[in-house]
């Protein structure tokens, strides 16, 4: 049985790695064979809106689907029924635009930031007088790992920031001075089974994520994220991995995004939990009994961005996973990461802090 997948970075690589086990096989879309998945499963080159090249994998495939939210619509919906595709085309639409989503958060009771969308001059100058500075004026499309935004301090800011971004739809929401960042991660089968993970807390630096732990313990956000994740979920009739990613507040959660695949926070799971994310993706969309999500013990998850260090100088640690891309370093660029795992969240946030700070001392804390 041959899972199709429309993407081959990272996570589309260990999709591969988590599906090998149970017995499937794997075919790739990318621009190129430069690519993580390129090195563990063959691959279709061309581009993601070649129809000819979509109608191949459907064709070899028993399920599509896709390891980034950036992948057109048009051309997945042109397959028609000729080819069956996971999570929803609804949900992955949704993503793909800033204002759908907060628009879903506020269908769905899940709270999140006061925003309005801008298109135009006019538009921006309600924006602030509605919401007000700070703020933050994004894309409504195509932003992700903090790229297609600008924060908002002063008039003068909100202008220039328009002004490089204008040319695509944008979106304008309050700026929050949140205490700290987190993500649920969770997934549902076409049979309306639906397993959740332990709540992470997320470190990001310059928009991109560096750190996450889990589980954090938090009981009380840990059941309201799995609610509002739940909700999501049941919304869609989903297939497969959902992430939501949330500021707190004061104790409270406020939504920040949706991922609808497997996502960077729960790289932990693939050592740190009975079943990881990516097996979780590939049971739900194939429609097989999801596996546990309980946590092995206490996990850390950092990012190798930029410069891969020496894995000579890690390897040797107890408990310490080491997991290498095969991109070639470039600035701002996710080439790996390491997972580490201990018996109390002390001891793992102790030993986190001191491997963040041998790798990145600018995120350490």
């Amino acid at each position: 049985m041959t899972i199709g997948i429309v993407g081959g970075g990272q996570l589309g690589r260990m999709m591969a790695l988590a599906g090998y086990p149970l017995g499937l096989d794997f075919l790739f879309l990318d621009r190129s064979t430069d690519t993580p998945a390129a090195q563990v499963a063959p691959t279709l080159v061309g581009e993601f809106t070649d129809r000819k090249l979509l109608r191949e994998l459907a064709r070899r495939s028993e399920v599509i689907t896709f390891d980034w939210e950036n992948v057109s619509i048009e051309s997945l919906r042109a397959l028609g029924r000729s080819a069956s595709i996971a999570p929803p085309l609804a949900a992955l639409a949704m993503s793909q635009d800033r204002v759908a989503e907060k628009k879903l958060f506020g269908k769905l009771d899940i709270p999140t930031t006061h925003y309005a969308a801008v298109d135009s001059q006019a538009s921006l100058v309600r924006a602030l007088r509605d919401i007000g500075l700070p703020g933050v004026l994004k894309t409504r499309r195509l932003g992700y790992d903090g790229k297609g935004q600008a924060v908002v301090r002063s008039i003068e800011d909100a202008w220039l920031a328009f002004e490089r971004l204008r040319g695509s739809p944008l979106i304008y929401e309050e700026f929050v001075p949140f205490d700290y960042e987190v993500s649920i991660i969770g997934a549902r089968n076409r049979h309306g089974e639906i397993v959740v993970y332990p709540l992470n807390r997320n470190l990001h630096r310059d928009g991109i994520l560096r750190l996450t732990r889990a589980p954090w313990g938090a009981p009380t956000l840990q059941r309201r994220a799995a609610t509002h994740l739940r909700r999501i979920l049941e919304h869609f009739r989903y297939e497969g991995v959902l992430n939501i990613e949330f500021f707190v507040r004061g104790g409270r959660l406020l939504a920040n995004e949706t991922a609808p695949r497997v996502h960077n926070s729960g790289h932990w799971t693939i050592e740190g939990a009975a079943t990881s994310q990516f097996e979780n993706h590939l049971r739900a969309i194939l429609g097989l009994p999801l596996g546990a999500t309980t946590a092995r013990g206490h996990a850390a998850m950092i990012n190798l961005i930029g410069r891969m260090p020496s894995r000579n100088a890690f390897i040797g640690d107890d408990e310490l996973h080491w997991h290498d891309y095969g991109k070639t370093e470039r600035e701002g660029r996710k080439l790996g990461h390491i997972t580490l795992l201990e018996r109390t969240a002390s001891r793992r946030d102790a030993r986190a802090n001191r491997l963040l700070r041998r790798i990145d001392s600018a995120s350490a804390r």
